[in-house]
């Protein structure tokens, strides 16, 4: 995921594993893996499924989180045009942990772990490269974690909307609905709505149709420390 809004469809800091990959080897493994297309809400993986893969969004984007036993799915994660996912599940040999919907129209390509395998094999230094990104994956997770378990509502959607601009020019957009920040967070609705309509009110967001302007991080930084 190189950068925070590389595609303006995207939660997370951390670069995702295939974007770490030399480019010769991203085309080769693209090559083998035809593209599939996902409409709005349908489901593209399933928790517990055997991972014999991972994915690759062509367009679009993807929701990543479960299913809770009322049906409700509960987001964790948003992924945007160039995002992988499900890599780790693949080298584990374990189930898949997570469900994924299409967040709309989306395009999809399923990269066969044999495929992977064998591409990568006698490549020392594309999985040093690999070692490298999920390190910064995991500490990617160590932070948000952290943040979102401290501090007061308002802080911590000032916090998480802060460290989604990252360091893309300003007016930032995050292509996030109220209800997906809330999922991403632990918070309802209207706390979510009430905290953004604070930050609105200082001058730090606009709240767009589907997406909020970051359009002061410097507030928004001072307002994650409350």
């Amino acid at each position: 995921m190189s950068d925070i809004l590389h595609s303006s469809e995207r939660s997370l800091v951390a670069p995702m594993l295939f974007s770490a990959l030399s480019a010769d080897l991203r085309a080769q493994l693209i090559s083998s893996a035809p593209a599939k297309q996902y409409s709005e809400d349908q489901i593209i993986q399933q928790r517990g499924e055997t991972a014999h893969g991972f994915y690759l969004i062509t367009s679009g984007s993807v929701s990543i989180g479960q299913f809770l036993s009322n049906g409700e799915f509960r987001a964790v994660a948003v992924l945007g045009p160039g995002d992988s996912w499900g890599e780790l599940a693949m080298f584990a040999n374990r189930p898949r942990v997570v469900d994924a919907i299409a967040r709309g129209a989306c395009k999809v390509r399923f990269i066969r772990s044999t495929d992977f395998e064998a591409a990568i094999a006698g490549r020392a230094e594309e999985m040093r490269t690999l070692l490298g990104a999920m390190s910064v994956q995991f500490q990617d997770m160590l932070d948000v974690m952290a943040g979102i378990r401290r501090g007061t509502a308002h802080a911590r959607v000032a916090g998480l909307l802060a460290t989604l601009a990252g360091q893309s020019p300003l007016p930032a957009k995050v292509r996030l609905t109220q209800q997906e920040l809330g999922e991403l967070l632990g918070l309802t609705r209207v706390t979510i709505n009430a905290a953004l309509k604070e930050l609105e009110a200082g001058g730090a967001i606009a709240r767009r149709y589907g997406q909020i302007e970051v359009l002061d991080k410097a507030a928004l930084d001072l307002a994650s420390l409350t």
